[in-house]
């Protein structure tokens, strides 16, 4: 089946450190040129979806806040849903309340916990409040299972380096909402209005992007920059459907596929 629809990762496939990668923005439009519909998946959870798409318009690359879908929107989602009306404990490194409408952030009196974007509130005395709650019976849920992002200065951890430790001690799973889970590329897909098996999710990470999105049928693309390390591909049991060097050698790739 010919290709109707791309997700995009955003931080080391189109960006860095909000710096546009070469050949981005004509990739991105020569799709658009092409009749493929595109929404861009990513975990960033210290910018706003206007945010984002106004630094990625920024960076040469048009979007439209409506196609952006970030962690921070799906757990909106997920708490209006599943806990409506709770007080939530954001904890989280950036400034993403504007995603959050409609929901009372309340971090003295919490009756859930979002554990989003790790950064310097991530810290021991933090990190143990948090488990001292869940021990008491206060659900969390975590924005996504992201371990590591791509800085300019090299990788930084994150959120997904904690939950293993959390849920351990508290022997509670963890929902967590963006990628990896499969509710994040599938609400993409369907926000592009696209079959899985028409949609492609181009990636910088084989764990978080590219084999979960295979996994739920879509085409898997490895791009060999942001996060990517071969030796990580070389570990792997299972491979990417397609690797390329860049995203600008994306639209060539497209043109074969289908």
């Amino acid at each position: 089946m010919a290709v109707q629809g791309v997700l995009f990762d955003i931080d080391g496939v189109l960006v860095t450190s909000w710096r546009p990668i070469e050949g981005a923005a004509a990739a991105v439009r020569a799709l658009g040129e092409r009749g493929v519909a595109r929404a861009f998946l990513t975990n960033t959870t210290s910018r706003t979806c206007a945010q984002i798409a106004h630094g990625l318009r920024e960076a040469g690359i048009d979007a439209d806040e409506r196609e952006i879908v970030t962690a921070t929107r799906l757990t909106a989602e997920y708490l209006r849903s599943t806990y409506p009306g709770a007080r939530v404990w954001l904890l989280n490194s950036g400034d993403v309340a504007a995603d959050l409408a409609g929901i009372e952030l309340d971090e003295h009196r919490p009756e859930v916990i979002v554990l989003g974007g790790a950064g310097p509130e991530f810290d021991h005395e933090t990190l143990g409040r948090v488990v001292e709650l869940m021990l008491d019976g206060v659900p969390a849920v975590a924005m996504h299972r992201g371990a590591v992002w791509a800085a300019d200065e090299g990788l930084r951890a994150d959120v997904g380096l904690y939950l293993p430790g959390v849920e351990q001690v508290t022997g509670t799973s963890i929902v967590a909402l963006g990628k990896p889970s499969a509710a994040a590329f599938l609400t993409a897909a369907d926000i592009v209005d696209t079959d899985p098996d028409a949609t492609c999710m181009v990636g910088d990470d084989l764990a978080a992007d590219v084999l979960p999105a295979q996994r739920v049928g879509l085409t898997g693309i490895l791009v060999r920059t942001g996060k990517f390390r071969q030796s990580v591909v070389d570990l792997s049991p299972e491979s990417p459907d397609h690797v390329i060097d860049s995203v600008a050698q994306l639209p060539g790739l497209i043109d074969t596929l289908g």
